[in-house]
């Protein structure tokens, strides 16, 4: 089967060709070890034919769920980005990330780990809900158990060559 994410650039003319793609569910589904589970995104791809390469030009724009870093529930994360790709025909690896070298009889190309890359890239570094969103009883949980953690931790990893500085006050 046919991936709906696999353009067949063979029959396109040279120029500029637009592409859309809604991501939803079934992407990240798809993708094995995917950080994302659920999404409404759009994804717009500007495909330039030349006569030695293409370029890919994705951007994106919608919704993902993730994990608030705060209590651990699900939320809704707006995100937005872009990516460009440049795919050349050849027989030697790249070294960069955004230069992918395919063979000379290849007539289409695969967008689907670009479009996930990108999501990934887009997501913030530390996704949280907005102030007094939070599940306040798992915050309380979290904080209950992260304090006595804590201060465990800093008991046990005090140098002994330190812990005779506590007795001079």
């Amino acid at each position: 089967m046919i991936s709906p994410y696999t353009i067949p650039f063979v029959g396109l003319k040279l120029g500029q060709h637009l592409f859309d793609f809604a991501i939803d569910k079934t992407f990240f589904e798809s993708l094995p070890y995917s950080l994302v589970e659920d999404g409404k995104l759009v994804v717009k791809l500007n495909l330039e034919k030349k006569e030695t390469m293409l370029v890919a030009s994705f951007e994106v724009k919608g919704f993902v769920s993730v994990a608030c870093a705060r209590c651990n529930e699900e939320m809704s994360q707006k995100i937005k980005g872009d990516l460009t790709v440049y795919y050349v025909f050849g027989d030697e690896e790249s070294e960069d990330e955004n230069l992918i070298v395919i063979p000379r009889e290849s007539y289409e190309i695969d967008v689907q780990q670009s479009i996930y890359e990108m999501i990934t890239l887009a997501l913030p570094l530390r996704a949280a809900h907005k102030k007094n969103e939070c599940n306040e009883e798992m915050v309380q949980l979290i904080e209950k158990y992260m304090s006595n953690q804590d201060s465990k931790d800093e008991e046990d990893n005090i140098d002994p060559r330190w812990a005779a500085l506590k007795n001079l006050n």
